[in-house]
């Protein structure tokens, strides 16, 4: 089965369809967001060949972070329009200093019911206790491989052992929903899924390959170096792999279940028709702009509505107004990839 057509046949209705109150943030397609990912911090400590290749720097037009009462406001808007879930991305979110109390914050707002965070996994075996403590759900921790040399070569980091360690004891420890983020690329042979499959037997986690992505800044990189998850797709349903029903707050992934493995596959496939039919989710980044779109063609800023509470109706009718002008999807195959220039100032 090509993996178009995979896509098509599971993909499942809108996140709120047969709710009997909708949220209000709605699009012109009939779409409903509840899921926000909100990049907290540019900053990152690798140098991912794909995202950092030279490492973050900084310049010096660059506008501040968005503070931790900003941040908190910005929440607040967004739950009163059905937000459930938050996923803290970057750069890497753990080198915020307020990182804790940033998920203490969102925590304490009681419609938002998910609270995740992406990182490198750098800090996870030191950290993951008191984010969780905090109020932290889940984390998705990015290991591009699991081989040490290869990841050394991809991230610019010689931690591999240091991140396992800290999944393994975030799994022992039963705080925190794990998943693994691995970008599927050139270099993603058989060996390498196999390594993967190996892990998940024995690991309750989520691994999911994520397809390369084309930025404004990566044309070359992502010429040399895509690989589609089709053949990914086929050997897991030619051996013994099954689709698994999407919940109703998924993300973009489709996961595979095996009778011999106590963890899953998932696959996300942005070049696949239908991609974008059933998004649910917004981005904003860390200078508070909202991204409608990964590879929107513009942002708006919404940091002046951040600055007062008594500014949060004109936050919703901004939100209101900009959601609903959203586009119906991305137009990566026409090699267009908007003012994306890099996944660390969006946050992925």
């Amino acid at each position: 089965m090509k993996f178009n057509s995979y896509l098509a046949e599971t993909a499942s209705p809108s996140p709120w369809r047969g709710q009997t109150s909708a949220p209000l943030l709605r699009d012109s397609f009939a779409r409903t967001f509840n899921y926000l990912r909100l990049s907290i911090t540019e900053r990152c400590n690798f140098r991912c060949e794909y995202c950092l290749p030279h490492g973050y720097q900084a310049t010096a037009e660059q506008a501040p972070e968005l503070s931790r009462q900003e941040i908190q406001r910005l929440v607040r808007g967004f739950a009163t329009l059905g937000l459930t879930k938050v996923r803290l991305t970057g750069g890497e979110p753990s080198l915020r200093k307020d990182l804790c109390a940033i998920i203490a914050d969102i925590a304490a707002i009681p419609t938002v019911k998910v609270i995740a965070l992406s990182t490198n996994g750098y800090r996870l075996s030191r950290d993951m206790q008191d984010w969780a403590n905090a109020g932290l759900s889940a984390v998705n921790v990015s290991i591009d491989s699991l081989d040490p040399v290869r990841f050394a070569k991809m991230t610019g980091s010689d931690s591999l052992t240091q991140i396992l360690k800290g999944v393994q004891q975030t799994v022992d420890a039963g705080l925190l929903q794990v998943k693994i983020n691995a970008v599927l690329h050139a270099n993603t042979d058989t060996s390498e899924i196999l390594r993967f499959i190996e892990f998940v037997k024995r690991q309750p986690v989520t691994v999911r390959f994520i397809e390369l992505m084309e930025t404004g800044n990566s044309q070359q990189y992502f010429e040399s170096n895509r690989q589609s998850s089709t053949r990914l797709v086929q050997y897991l349903l030619q051996n013994g792999w099954t689709q698994m029903v999407r919940a109703n707050n998924a993300g973009p992934a489709i996961e595979f279940q095996h009778r011999d493995s106590v963890g899953r596959i998932g696959v996300i496939a942005p070049y696949a028709s239908g991609f974008c039919d059933t998004c649910n989710r917004l981005r904003v980044s860390a200078q508070g702009r909202l991204h409608t779109c990964l590879f929107a063609s513009n942002s708006h800023s919404l940091r002046e509505l951040l600055q007062y509470d008594a500014q949060q109706a004109a936050l919703q009718q901004r939100l209101d107004d900009l959601i609903a002008r959203k586009t119906a999807g991305h137009e990566l195959h026409e090699g267009n990839t908007g003012i994306n220039n890099g996944f660390s100032r969006i946050g992925g």
